[in-house]
């Protein structure tokens, strides 16, 4: 079986690379017998596997979402498959005769995919992000390292690939070498990359604690924001990379900035209490920000309109009928003030001691979700938006799947919609998957 979208041409500059062998002579860089600064993609002889256990044979390593957040991946212990978010349902899946991967990254819907190979038994190296074609069934290239593969990014002209230490930025088109970039130790593989044609915006951690590089490519500029005293712990662009958002290993706070002058837009308060981050998410139109956390709630937060659509759904909602709101609940169980307090129905919820900012500690003057979904399991979990009005879906690692939907001018408790398993309980080994 095969994606359903049409076949993404491969260039014939790279298809005719495939039988060179490049490399490069530092730790961290992809290897090579010259010392030419391009990479290029070869096919990988196959690792063989070991024997593995039936149980083992089927464990979920990894899931992400693609660019657009219409479909997830999955890395298993003997391949990977593709679902569609909305309808729920596989698409496909490949099995490699029990030969792990441990990292699939989609390009949209196209037959593309670039494949990291882990697990107890890999089907590659996990020094080597390999380039699949699935109309082909077989990988078309490869780039090599000395290091593991940590993540990996892509967009139509793009590959990023992110070590512990460093990033690399390929040109899709023939493999070359356009951009490394070194990082504080980044075990994480945090990085975003933006995925629309019109603006190439890349950020990750930078050489400073709480620190982020933005790279914007097509102003030819580099910025830097010291958005957290404490390490990043995650970070997401939207769609065009104008925005971005961030949350450091604390996990109490979510800032978003503008990437073009990295200034701060805005401050969400997840909670007082610490907690990991796993996913932050824009909406399509910035008009909203999803995030999943340890704690087990998925919350949704306002944002401040920044475009005209956003701003329009604003005023829609503004000049409503005023409706009573349930305010926002954080994680710490503490509520939020009622919309009187609010200049719209559809904005966060703030404390009822917010009018004494600058008095009182800062997190009384925070600004908490707008709505919220307890995961009723005990679980890691990715979240983005549903191609449905003010839907989200949920991914969780223990191998489930939700999709809910919000009140988009009164905020509160969201209502679950669907629930659905993609991978079996005994398949989803929470200590395994990477989110």
């Amino acid at each position: 079986m095969s994606l359903s979208s049409p076949p993404l041409p491969v260039p014939p500059s790279a298809l005719n690379r495939l039988s060179s062998k490049g490399s490069y002579a530092n730790d961290d860089s992809p290897i090579s017998n010259n010392t030419s600064t391009e990479a290029s993609p070869q096919i990988s002889p196959r690792v063989e596997p070991a024997p593995v256990p039936a149980k083992q044979q089927q464990t979920l390593l990894s899931v992400a979402f693609n660019q657009d957040h219409g479909c997830f991946s999955c890395g298993t212990q003997t391949g990977f498959r593709i679902y569609n978010c909305d309808p729920f349902k596989e698409t496909f899946r490949r099995e490699f005769d029990g030969a792990g991967i441990s990292i699939v990254e989609m390009l949209f819907r196209c037959n593309i995919l670039a494949l990291v190979g882990g697990g107890k038994s890999p089907r590659y190296s996990p020094n080597k992000v390999m380039i699949w074609d699935d109309h082909q069934s077989r990988c078309i290239g490869e780039l090599s390292f000395r290091s593991e593969v940590r993540a990996v990014r892509l967009r139509r002209d793009r590959i990023v690939v992110v070590l512990e230490l460093k990033i690399y930025v390929y040109n899709f088109a023939d493999l070359k070498l356009l951009h490394q970039i070194e990082t504080l130790s980044n075990t994480k593989g945090i990085c975003a990359l933006s995925p629309t044609p019109k603006t190439c915006v890349l950020a990750c951690p930078g050489q400073r604690k709480g620190e982020v590089r933005v790279e914007l490519y097509s102003m030819k500029k580099t910025r830097f924001v010291q958005a957290h005293d404490s390490s990043l712990a995650c970070l997401s662009l939207s769609l065009d990379g104008a925005l971005l958002a961030t949350a450091s290993n604390k996990g109490t706070l979510v800032r978003i900035f503008n990437t073009a002058d990295g200034t701060k837009l805005q401050e969400l308060r997840r909670g007082a209490e610490r907690a990991e981050i796993y996913s932050l998410a824009f909406h399509p139109n910035l008009r909203w920000l999803a995030v999943s956390s340890a704690k087990g709630t998925v919350h949704v937060f306002t944002l401040k309109p920044t475009t005209e659509e956003a701003r329009s759904e604003a005023i829609a909602n503004a000049s409503s009928e005023p409706v009573s709101s349930p305010g926002g609940i954080n994680d710490d169980g503490l509520r939020g003030s009622s919309s009187s307090l609010l200049s719209s129905s559809s904005a966060n919820a703030g404390s009822s001691l917010a009018f004494m900012k600058g008095v009182l500690p800062k997190y009384f003057s925070s600004e908490w979700s707008f709505a919220q979904f307890r995961v009723p399991e005990e679980t890691r979990a990715i979240v983005a938006f549903g191609t449905q009005k003010n839907t989200i879906v949920i991914v969780c690692a223990n191998g489930s799947y939700y999709r809910c939907s919000f009140d988009g001018k009164n905020g509160g408790e969201m209502l679950q919609l669907e629930y659905e398993r993609y991978m079996k309980p005994e398949e989803a080994e929470e200590e395994t998957v990477s989110i």
